[in-house]
């Protein structure tokens, strides 16, 4: 069984930074991709960003590309968000997940661990 632990949550002021880390424990981890969702009040859980864990190949929701980063550590079991430039709207509840196949990594069906979340809070 994996374990995922999502961390580096917080309040922030529009325009600041934060890096989400998101730890894999548990068996060997090898997924074939790790995502970032978040869920903002009274909304679906939407998808975030993607990276694939052999080669980096990474993909973004249009809503954050050229503000946000996915990366990863292979050695630290470790996928990382940062996040720039954040605004209101980004304020969420942000998951990380794992996927051991090869689709369903945008509408998150395809994922088979989760992570149990942390808050983003961002003011105005």
């Amino acid at each position: 069984q994996v374990q995922l632990t999502e961390s580096g949550g917080g309040l922030v002021q529009a325009g600041g930074s934060l890096r989400l880390s998101c730890a894999a424990s548990g068996r060997t981890f090898s997924p074939a991709a790790v995502g970032w969702f978040r869920q903002a009040p009274g909304k679906e859980r939407g998808f975030v960003a993607v990276i694939t864990w052999s080669i980096g190949y990474t993909y973004y929701d249009d809503s954050v590309k050229g503000r946000f980063t996915i990366s990863r550590d292979n050695a630290k079991n470790t996928v990382y968000l940062q996040m720039n430039n954040l605004q209101p709207e980004d304020t969420a509840i942000y998951y990380c997940a794992a996927a051991v196949g090869v689709s369903g990594w945008y509408n998150g069906k395809g994922y088979d661990y989760w992570g149990q979340g942390t808050q983003v809070t961002v003011s105005s």
